[in-house]
């Protein structure tokens, strides 16, 4: 398959950047790291990501990339809260046809990763492209791939019964993006919520609307819709300073690339800086009997039992007489057919109950349109992000500073 000149070759991935050292001396080479992220929380994760010692990064729609090595993608992945996945960019180059694609491709050092007996399966993307036939892309990345690792392991047949490489290709106005997750399974995947309840909200989201929040460990927090808790577990874990991934394992960990003792490292690095539990415990409010019984459990199973309070009580109930709190909460939407008017008398209710919270902020999560108008308050800042599918706007009401 011959293709025309292309007009980017694949481009080499950038130095690491200076992040602290972490475990023992390895082989380790530069790469180009990308967290991908859901929409509106780009600057969340780019954050996380300068938190972890990475300053120099690329924020793009859906993506913070940054230089690292074998030790970054062990500590990122342990590490951001917020992050859908950790990719290892193999290439980048710009592909018009099909014949492009496949040759840059083929050009990648696909062999300094993948064993004889990788498994290596290929997703793939496609926005405002000339190769817009998603099942065409998979297929001949794929080819190219087999095509290279024939060269290298000199032989004409792959079981792949081996270890997992997933290959992520990403193509937006015919600039090509190919990946290996590193993650495996989501990163929202903590491993603590082994049951979920009705409308889960995923924990990276959870985790972001508490870093978009004035919310501080050892200060007030309520969430007076916790449902099964996703949203103060979160918190606790933050006021840890626990490593989310800490429990879980990641498709990298079965690379021969990346050694096990960086991930010893890593982990150990990461125990080593978590604190003890706050004395201000937070606060998980909901009606719903069940929910709370599911809240406990995975609060148990985060290990932060002891750091969140689950209490059954209706809105009209929820009171505090702590002072300069944050309530961060994500009420029901009204969805459904029949449930608008119910939830639109609840946004009027919590207008009224959290008003007497008159030193707190207050930081709503919601689909409805009209949130503000019911609430009788304009947010002092509105931040649009998606919870699943579903285009919400974080609603922020800013109390008064807290006197120092």
């Amino acid at each position: 398959m011959k293709a025309k000149h292309s007009r980017s070759s694949a481009t080499p991935s950038p130095p690491p950047s200076a992040e602290p050292a972490a475990g023992p001396a390895a082989h380790t080479a530069p790469l180009t790291l990308v967290a991908t992220t859901a929409f509106g929380l780009e600057a969340v994760v780019a954050r996380q990501v300068e938190r972890l010692g990475f300053t120099e990064r690329t924020v793009t729609n859906g993506r913070v990339t940054f230089g690292g090595d074998e030790r970054a993608v062990c500590r990122t992945n342990l590490h951001l809260r917020s992050a859908g996945r950790v990719l290892i960019e193999l290439g980048r180059f710009d592909a018009e046809d099909f014949g492009e694609l496949f040759d840059r491709t083929l050009e990648l050092p696909w062999n300094e990763w993948l064993p004889a007996d990788a498994a290596f399966p290929v997703r793939a993307r496609a926005t405002r492209s000339r190769l817009m036939s998603t099942p065409d892309i998979q297929r001949l990345v794929k080819k190219a791939i087999v095509e290279n690792l024939k060269r290298a392991h000199r032989r004409d047949w792959f079981e792949e019964t081996g270890p997992v490489f997933a290959i992520d290709v990403s193509i937006m106005d015919d600039s090509v993006s190919v990946c290996l997750d590193s993650s495996g399974d989501a990163l929202h995947k903590r491993g603590y919520r082994t049951v979920s309840g009705p409308a889960p909200l995923k924990e990276t989201l959870a985790a972001a609307l508490v870093e978009l929040s004035f919310w501080r460990p050892g200060r007030p927090f309520l969430d007076p819709f916790c449902g099964t808790g996703t949203i103060p577990i979160e918190a606790a874990l933050i006021a840890r300073n626990r490593a989310p991934g800490i429990a879980r394992r990641f498709a990298a960990e079965d690379w021969p690339r990346i050694p096990a003792a960086l991930w010893s490292a890593a982990r150990d690095e990461a125990r080593a800086g978590e604190q003890p539990a706050s004395d201000e415990p937070l606060q998980g409010t909901d009606i719903d009997s069940r929910s709370l019984e599911l809240a406990r459990f995975h609060a148990r199973q985060a290990g932060v039992e002891a750091d969140v309070h689950f209490q059954q009580r209706a809105l009209a109930d929820v009171s505090s007489r702590r002072k300069y709190g944050c309530v961060i909460t994500n009420p029901p939407y009204g969805e459904r057919s029949g449930e608008l008017r119910e939830v639109e008398a609840l946004y009027g209710e919590m207008g009224r109950v959290l008003a007497a919270l008159d030193t707190w902020s207050v930081y709503v999560l919601t689909s409805h349109d009209g949130f503000e108008r019911l609430f009788g308050r304009r947010a002092d800042r509105r931040r649009k992000l998606y919870n699943g599918r579903i285009r919400c706007t974080y609603y922020q009401f800013h109390g008064p500073r807290p006197p120092a």
